[in-house]
C-alpha cells in the first residue's frame, strides 16, 4: 500500500510541476526561457513515462524532444531578431477567440475521455510491456524486415540531403 501512494505522489508532483511550466511556457515574455520551460515541462512528462513503465518512450521524449528540437528551436530563437517593437500587437477579440477556441478544445478532449472507463480503456495492460528488452525483442524478431527498410530509407535520405547541400553541383563535374 505504501509504494501505491508514492507513485501518487509522484505523480501528482509531476502533473503539478507539468501544468506549471507549461504555464510559464505560454506566458514568459522571454522566448528564451519559454524555451527551458518547455524543457522542463518535457522532463515532467518523461517521468509520467517512467511511472507507466515505459522507460524506452522516457529516454527517447528526453533525447528527442529536450534534446534535438528544443536545440533547434533555441537556436532559431536566437537567430531570429525579436524585438517588441516590431512584434505586432494582438487585439482583444484575437485574444478572446483564441481562448473560446481553447475551450472548445479542452471540453471535446473532457467529453472523449469521459467514457473511457465503461469502455475499458483504462484498465492496465502487462507490467513488462514499457521495458527495452521486450520491445527490442519484437522490433527484431517479428518487425525485422521494416526495421532494415526504414534504416535504407534514412540512409538514402542522409546522402540525398548531403548532395544537395554541397556547394558545387555534382552533376557539372568533368571527368
Amino acid at each position: 500500500m505504501l509504494g501505491y501512494t508514492i507513485t501518487q505522489w509522484l505523480f501528482g508532483i509531476l502533473s503539478f510541476l507539468a501544468i506549471m511550466f507549461g504555464l510559464m511556457v505560454v506566458f514568459s515574455r522571454n522566448p528564451v526561457n519559454s524555451v527551458l520551460y518547455l524543457v522542463l515541462t518535457f522532463f515532467c512528462i518523461a517521468g509520467h513515462y517512467l511511472l507507466m513503465n515505459a522507460q524506452f518512450l522516457a529516454i527517447v521524449h528526453i533525447v528527442v524532444y529536450a534534446g534535438a528540437i528544443m536545440v533547434l528551436f533555441l537556436f532559431i530563437i536566437m537567430l531570429m531578431n525579436l524585438n517588441e517593437d516590431s512584434e505586432p500587437q494582438k487585439t482583444w477579440i484575437t485574444k478572446i477567440i483564441a481562448a473560446v477556441a481553447g475551450g472548445m478544445m479542452l471540453f471535446v478532449l473532457v467529453g472523449s475521455l469521459k467514457g473511457s472507463e465503461q469502455l475499458g480503456l483504462s484498465t492496465y495492460g502487462s507490467s513488462q510491456i514499457g521495458l527495452v528488452k521486450n520491445l527490442g525483442l519484437v522490433l527484431f524478431k517479428d518487425f525485422l524486415f521494416p526495421f532494415e527498410i526504414a534504416s535504407i530509407l534514412l540512409l538514402a535520405a542522409l546522402v540525398g540531403v548531403i548532395l544537395l547541400g554541397r556547394k558545387e553541383p555534382v552533376m557539372d563535374k568533368k571527368l
